[in-house]
């Protein structure tokens, strides 16, 4: 699941992206209500017969041919397939195969909520070894999710404003620390109302996305869908799998989010606080590790106590006047998201106690100037948010809040609060809150590949188990010992080529498998 530190206060409207309903005469019956499943069924042969029209991707989106871009139209409720539409954006990188090697479109996934999947073509097209084989057999197709980048995106607050620095310290100090906290989050929910609006928030949902996923595959001319999710990207698949199942070809989920109802998605989040914290400490090990190249202690413990006098000094004064505790956790959280970003953390923060400043204040610090890309991750956020509000009951309790999170914190004090604060919009939602699909197989559904590291800080590897255990024919591989997240762009042959077998042929093997970890990443030099 994506993961972002800030909190930020609700700004003015902003002007929806929702079409306007079809005109009377076009579809005299644009007020009628269905049930979701007819409304996806009526939307879904709308595109199959409309296909879509690829042409050259916009300048602006970063696109370079052979990339094509295209729309899909989707309902904005499902319930009223007539009624207001969106654009969805899909972009596609045609299979490098004959015609009698292509096997279809295989649709990706990255995660989030709020992630973009439109770099995904860009796989075939920058001749990337790993999926060589796959991209002769498929064309690649990514796609903004409703709400996201090219397709109708929300807004919770001023992207600006999302972005300033330093912000207030997760870590509270005392209870008007909290209350402080609190008010953020309720403004924050009243901003997702205002400048995204209720006819839309109320729609953002994963069950909509997983419909407006059949959908795509319906305009891309796929009978049935080839997919890969990573992280939340996960959870899109499960979902879709269960609503979808004889829809289904080949399914690969990475990095899984657990999809039983009572962790969606409250207990989820505080699952990834002790998770996190475990992940952080292998990192310190491995920091620890390199001592004569970093300086920054030699056991885990110095390690720890460098990280804390550095966040005690950001808080009393902060790094070049922007970068506090907040944006300290921004950046050192990519440690145990992932260990490709190991030696750049450890990097920065020993060129910073060696007298650079500007290394950490480049690197944890907001870029007022880039006002695209503090859009676009505003834009995430507010995605994020919407999803996971919207697709499930939150507590609203602040007793309750208080008391998991203070516990936690205890023995997790790595991103507890901050993921706190985080998710807490959610207890004051302003729209209508959802229960979460019913994740399991059901007839027709074909073999599921499920793949997951051990030591996965933002999906543990419990939800992997979770979901194998509701998907009958699946099958488990596990990467023992590692912990990135995303396992399946990794360099690994035990992985690597079970992937290429099941896309190429459909073979999953006939137990689990638990495969080696990928290599330990070493400093620039060593």
């Amino acid at each position: 699941m994506r993961r972002t530190i800030v909190l930020v206060s609700s700004g003015v409207l902003l002007a929806g992206a929702v079409a306007a309903a079809p005109a009377a005469d076009a579809h005299p019956a644009r007020d009628i209500v269905v049930p979701a499943s007819v409304g996806e069924i009526i939307a879904a042969g709308q595109a199959g017969r409309q296909g879509v029209d690829w042409a050259a991707c916009p300048a602006d989106w970063g696109l370079a041919a052979p990339v094509q871009c295209g729309w899909v139209t989707v309902p904005v409720d499902y319930r009223r397939p007539y009624g207001a539409t969106i654009r969805l954006a899909v972009d596609r990188a045609a299979s490098t195969g004959t015609a009698e090697q292509r096997q279809g479109a295989l649709v990706y996934n990255p995660g989030g909520p709020g992630g973009s999947g439109l770099r995904f073509p860009l796989r075939v097209t920058s001749g990337s070894a790993l999926w060589k084989n796959a991209a002769g057999a498929y064309d690649f197709i990514g796609f903004d999710p409703r709400g996201v980048g090219h397709s109708a995106p929300i807004s919770c607050e001023d992207p600006q404003e999302y972005v300033s620095a330093p912000k207030a310290d997760p870590v509270p100090d005392d209870e008007a620390d909290k209350l402080a906290q609190r008010k953020l989050a309720r403004e924050y929910a009243e901003g997702c109302l205002e400048r995204t609006g209720a006819a839309m928030l109320a729609q953002m949902t994963t069950a909509n996305t997983a419909r407006d996923l059949d959908v795509i595959r319906a305009g891309l001319g796929e009978h049935r869908l080839n997919y890969l999710g990573v992280s939340y990207g996960t959870y899109l698949g499960a979902v879709y799998a269960s609503l979808f199942p004889t829809h289904v070809r080949r399914m690969i989920v990475d990095s899984v989010v657990n999809p039983a109802e009572d962790q969606i998605w409250y207990q989820n989040n505080l699952d990834q606080d002790v998770a996190f914290e475990g992940r952080w400490k292998d990192w310190e090990n491995w920091v620890a590790s390199y001592d004569s190249v970093y300086h920054l202690g030699d056991t885990a413990a110095k390690v720890q106590a460098g990280w804390e006098r550095l966040r005690a000094a950001a808080k009393a004064h902060p790094i070049g006047g922007v970068v506090g505790p907040s944006e300290l956790l921004g950046f050192f959280q990519n440690a145990p998201y992932y260990d490709s970003t190991w030696a750049t953390v450890a990097g920065v923060w020993s060129r910073y106690l060696a007298g650079d400043t500007q290394a950490l204040v480049d690197a944890a610090g907001p870029d007022m100037s880039d006002t695209k890309g503090n859009a676009t991750a505003e834009n995430g956020t507010a995605v994020y948010t919407a999803v996971e509000c919207t697709d499930a009951k939150w507590p609203t309790s602040w007793r309750r809040w208080d008391h998991d999170n203070t516990a936690l914190n205890a023995q997790y004090p790595f991103l507890t609060w901050s993921n706190a604060w985080m998710n807490l919009p959610c207890a004051t939602w302003p729209v209508r809150q959802q229960h979460p699909v019913d994740v399991r197989s059901h007839l027709g559904l074909p073999g599921v590949m499920i793949v997951q590291s051990t030591r996965d800080a933002a999906t543990p590897y419990t939800g992997a188990l979770e979901l194998h255990s509701r998907l009958a024919g699946s099958r488990l591989i596990t990467e023992k010992d590692a912990g990135s997240h995303g396992v399946t762009g990794l360099v690994n042959p035990c992985i690597n080529s079970r992937v290429d077998a099941y896309l190429l042929s459909g073979t999953l093997d006939a137990q689990d498998v638990v495969c080696p970890p990928h290599a330990t990443p070493k400093p620039a030099g060593q």
